[in-house]
């Protein structure tokens, strides 16, 4: 029954986040089903803060 450092080894298993589609960023959370970056699937606007000034990755596809 330990919390600390023995149980810190089990803690990589899947992914949590994948690329989302609306801004390409690699912040779509797969069990939340939306987006973090840009709200995708909570909302239809586009999350925006004035305090969050991110870069935008997106894919390109030739």
């Amino acid at each position: 029954m330990t919390k600390g450092t023995t149980s810190f080894g089990k803690r990589s298993k899947g992914k949590t986040h994948i690329r989302c589609r609306r801004c390409g960023r690699h912040s779509y959370h797969i069990r939340k089903k939306y987006c973090a970056a840009c709200g995708f699937g909570r909302s239809k606007r586009i999350r925006r803060y004035s305090w969050a000034n991110k870069k935008v990755n997106r894919v390109r596809i030739r």
